[in-house]
């Protein structure tokens, strides 16, 4: 740093805040001071401004461990880490199975939860660290999120069953998830809600969070066998929908023409799958960069503690449930 401000002829401090972006200086003197920090190159040293600072540059980043391989997840991994290296912060990954060092906190500036379930014991001690925690979904446990990002999902479950509605289905069933986060209980309930307001049964069949391929195949078959009338199926997971196919034609049933199926989650397998498969586009990846840069904001004040950010999310219609609409 010394070697920088010398050759940028100002002061110490004057170039630690220009490359910092603190205090009050001249954009000239901040391009000079950046300048000459490009010629030299300089980079800062985290570790020596961590200690002096107690700021460590780094947030943490905690995803449900059991799906980590799924699409959803690790676009919302690569929207968190691409928006977090533009404010220039490091992010470190924190599992289900265990917190560091026998149960220590990570040593973070603030952390980011995607669909923090209720009952995780690795999800309450980072809600309950007494760092700032920003939330994919609302968490639905007894501790609030310093900030939130939250999409409607109440109204894009109830387009997209209207839609099944619309194309014919008269007994749409549900293949939920045994999840406790947000946005799995507000897909069952709006089901829930959906059915009583049209006159409907409802058929509810759950797979546990996280299960293999073989248990939602399983459940579909029984849902088809022991409810033969079910015109449409609504898979709440992420890759179920995809997953159950070979057992809906196992049955005798042709998707998109005598059965519709659709997902609660968009992803590529969906777009690709034959036929195509109606689904919600949940934009992980715009989610996971909205997170962090709520996170940003609330840890630097420009954002108050219990902001809530909407992040708007939509259906895309495909073959799966007929013809989409135009």
């Amino acid at each position: 740093m010394a070697d920088v401000a010398r050759e940028a002829a100002v002061s110490k401090t004057t170039a630690s805040d220009a490359l910092r972006g603190h205090g009050r200086v001249s954009g000239a003197t901040r391009d000079a001071v950046e300048a000459a920090a490009l010629r030299l190159g300089y980079s800062p040293n985290r570790n020596a401004r961590s200690l002096r600072t107690s700021v460590t540059e780094t947030v943490a980043l905690h995803i449900p461990e059991v799906l980590t391989s799924a699409e959803y997840y690790m676009s919302f991994v690569f929207g968190v880490t691409e928006q977090a290296t533009r404010a220039g912060l490091n992010v470190t990954m924190i599992s289900s199975g265990h917190l560091p060092h026998r149960g220590a906190l990570p040593q973070v500036d603030g952390l980011v939860l995607c669909d923090p379930m209720a009952g995780d014991p690795v999800v309450e001690a980072l809600m309950n660290s007494g760092l700032p925690v920003v939330t994919a979904e609302r968490y639905v446990g007894d501790k609030e999120s310093t900030g939130v990002v939250c999409s409607d999902h109440e109204t894009t479950t109830v387009e997209l069953l209207d839609h099944l509605r619309d194309m014919g289905a008269v007994r749409p069933a549900l293949l939920a998830s045994d999840s406790t986060a947000e946005r799995a209980a507000t897909v069952l309930d709006t089901y829930r809600r959906w059915c009583v307001r049209n006159g409907l049964p409802d058929t509810v069949h759950k797979a546990p969070f996280g299960s293999p391929p073989e248990v939602p195949r399983a459940e579909v078959a029984r849902m088809l066998a022991g409810s033969p009338e079910t015109d449409a199926v609504v898979c709440a997971a992420d890759g179920a929908a995809v997953t159950v196919l070979p057992e809906i034609r196992a049955a005798g049933r042709t998707v998109g023409k005598d059965l519709l199926l659709a997902s609660c989650v968009d992803s590529t397998t969906m777009r690709l799958s034959d036929p195509p498969i109606t689904a919600i586009d949940l934009r992980p990846r715009d989610m996971g960069a909205e997170c962090a840069r709520l996170l940003c904001d609330i840890l630097s004040g420009r954002s108050p503690r219990g902001t809530v950010r909407s992040l708007p999310i939509t259906l895309n219609t495909r073959a799966s449930t007929g013809l989409p609409r135009p």
